[in-house]
């Protein structure tokens, strides 16, 4: 899809190339808030990175392997959700997301990955979504428990980030679990 609406004045759009410059802002104008818990923000350093992460997403979505969806609120890109990668033979997927900071608060983050959990068991027949989070990411370990995942365990040490390493915990959601939602 290209397009999902998520409430009054949220919605979901596929990203396309002429949001690079759009996504670069959003980024660099919250570089200390989203530096703690993501790992590629000190390589976004111009539109032209932000354009590269867009053709690898749209190249995702011709391999039929996934897709990222920007979040716009009030006509604003707001943040990114999307789906790491889709297993298709152990059907099952990986959902990641970051929002800017002048956007939390307003039950984005939490509609629009339900919108992307949704799309994978009704559309895409998918068995399994993941969510990876780390330990100390309260705010993000919100989302998937608001939506009732299962925590499943931590993965320790399971990645550098700049300085320290971070644990994970592991929240699942299968799609005997969803229906009736």
């Amino acid at each position: 899809m290209l397009r999902m609406e998520l409430f009054a004045d949220a919605e979901l759009r596929l990203l396309e190339e002429h949001h690079a410059e759009e996504v670069y802002r959003l980024i660099d104008g919250n570089r200390e808030h989203l530096r703690e818990w993501l790992p590629f923000i000190d390589f976004n350093t111009s539109s032209a990175d932000s354009l590269a992460f867009i053709k690898m997403s749209r190249e995702q979505l011709a391999k039929n392997s996934g897709t990222n969806y920007g979040i716009f609120y009030k006509g604003r890109l707001a943040g990114v959700v999307g789906n790491h990668f889709i297993d298709w033979s152990n059907r099952l997927t990986s959902i990641g997301y970051w929002l800017g900071k002048e956007f939390t608060g307003h039950g984005l983050m939490t509609a629009a990955t339900k919108a992307l959990v949704e799309q994978a068991f009704a559309e895409y027949k998918l068995n399994r979504v993941e969510i990876r989070v780390a330990t100390g990411n309260l705010k993000s370990q919100g989302v998937p428990e608001r939506l009732g995942f299962v925590k499943e365990g931590v993965l320790r040490q399971r990645e550098w980030m700049y300085d320290r390493w971070l644990d994970h915990i592991v929240y699942s959601m299968l799609a005997s679990e969803w229906e009736g939602q």
